[in-house]
């Protein structure tokens, strides 16, 4: 099975041929660099990480350009705000947004490009634009893309345009000809960060932006272009509007878009104050238990975070991982490669997942059909197969940004988490299993099932493994609410 992709401009999926063989050409919307990550923009940046992993896994050499906006309304008033140049508190944004990122197991894009420094590019896409007919400036230094001069807008978003709207916001944006064209330029108000122009002092529109950084780094016609689904319209659809008039080129073979984030299925808002800061969610989870819960769901679905979803993948990433320290420790002496029957059977299972437009869902759920082989092989005693299984997990599924942490680091993370967060220690446990040794020897049941019901309460559960000896283990809440 060959790779198939959905392609939002045709509404379904085809065989995925890039441009030029062996390589593909990828960009996708970054994050306007106005505020805090949220769970939304760590989707996205997860979704198209996977998808440039998966493809460099089957073999292609993958050319991935992420950009950030840099300079905004938003950006301009929350520097105004804090007393700070705009520049500044952007880049003070997109650090602090990087280290986010990069906790959550997602590689830096192969060129990370910033609005600002492709302004000169920009003035003369727009320039461009002008001499050819498709813009125009106004007397005030504003430039606007004619949208009447591209006869196929539309063709993505598949809306048609309603003639009635045009003239309602002229008053808004004076020399403005029809409703429907969108900025290109936009001429400096007072005291806002400004570049010069033929038009005079401004700065650029938003869409022009990501066409301009495209066509520098990748060329006119790219394979992949790609970001969540509300920028299908109008940002996707102007970017192809100003981009195919300039160039009378396709501008992109395939557009890939992801689902929004709904919380408690309603959309994020800042009106329902329900928005999950990247920051916060990081504080309160292993990465990797973001991670997976994000890539449980289909790419091109919605997303809805339910109250206990997060607590139910960590308990999953947690089970794995205990796996696979006793895996570790059980064949400490025995080695595995990609030559063995499981490989390779784990190997193509996966490849048929992810072929099928990235289906991140079934490929995760396959990783739980192998624990419970693993499970089953240690209690065969079949300890290389075990070890074959691990070893395949591990080096396969690292193109998801999962199963290769230090085990041992991850139990004692979340067990510590959950000991902390029900006041009370690893010492304080032991401590009662031994006064409960202690009655069980003296067959006073009532006191020793008391420490054990005590200890429950506390979140830990105990396994009697001889009449001598007994093991604890913490209990993470794995209940979702439904919504």
């Amino acid at each position: 099975m060959s790779l198939r992709v959905y392609n939002v401009m045709s509404r379904k999926k085809e065989k995925f041929e890039p441009l030029e063989e062996g390589k593909v050409k990828m960009y996708a919307c970054g994050i306007t660099a106005s505020g805090d990550a949220h769970i939304g923009h760590a989707y996205q940046a997860i979704i198209f990480d996977v998808i440039k992993k998966y493809l460099e896994y089957i073999g292609y050499d993958v050319t991935y350009v992420r950009n950030y906006t840099d300079v905004d309304d938003k950006i301009i008033i929350r520097a105004r705000n804090l007393g700070i140049n705009p520049t500044e508190y952007a880049n003070r944004m997109m650090k602090k947004i990087d280290g986010e990122l990069a906790q959550l197991f997602i590689d830096k894009p192969t060129i990370q490009s910033k609005a600002t420094e492709c302004i000169p590019d920009m003035i003369k896409f727009i320039e461009k634009l002008i001499e050819t007919g498709h813009a125009y400036s106004t007397e005030n230094g504003d430039v606007f893309f004619k949208v009447s001069s591209f006869p196929e807008y539309g063709k993505l978003s598949n809306r048609i345009v309603d003639d009635s709207l045009s003239g309602v916001r002229k008053s808004v944006e004076p020399g403005k000809l029809d409703d429907k064209d969108f900025a290109l330029w936009k001429n400096a108000k007072d005291d806002e960060i400004f570049w010069e122009s033929p038009w005079g002092l401004g700065r650029p529109g938003w869409h022009i932006e990501c066409s301009t950084m495209s066509m520098k780094y990748l060329g006119e016609t790219i394979d992949i272009h790609g970001g969540g689904k509300d920028l299908i319209f109008p940002h996707h659809e102007n970017e192809i509007a100003q981009s195919e008039s300039l160039t009378g080129k396709q501008f992109s073979k395939y557009w890939l878009h992801n689902g929004l984030i709904k919380v408690n299925s309603q959309k994020m808002s800042k009106s329902l104050n329900n928005g999950i800061l990247l920051e916060d969610l990081l504080k309160l989870y292993n990465p990797e238990v973001i991670r997976i819960s994000l890539l449980e769901n289909n790419y091109r679905s919605d997303m809805n975070v339910v109250d206990g979803m997060f607590d139910m993948h960590e308990s999953k990433v947690y089970m794995l991982y205990k796996l696979f320290n006793l895996v570790d420790t059980l064949g400490k002496d025995i080695k595995s490669n990609g030559d063995s029957e499981e490989y390779k059977e784990i190997d193509s299972k996966f490849r048929e997942a992810m072929d099928n437009d990235f289906n991140t869902s079934v490929a995760i759920a396959n990783i739980f059909e192998y624990a419970s082989l693993i499970n089953k092989a240690i209690s065969n005693n079949d300890i290389q197969k075990a070890v074959n299984i691990k070893y395949a997990l591990v080096t396969i599924y690292k193109t998801l940004g999962l199963l290769n942490q230090e085990p041992i680091k991850v139990i004692n993370e979340i067990k510590n988490k959950y000991l902390e967060k029900n006041d009370i220690t690893g010492a304080e446990i032991n401590d009662m299993l031994a006064t409960r040794q202690k009655y069980k020897l003296e067959k006073n049941w009532a006191e020793a099932d008391k420490i054990r019901n005590n200890l429950y309460l506390k979140g830990i559960v105990i396994k009697d493994t001889s009449p001598e000896s007994t093991e604890w283990d913490i209990v993470i809440p794995s209940k979702v609410k439904q919504s």
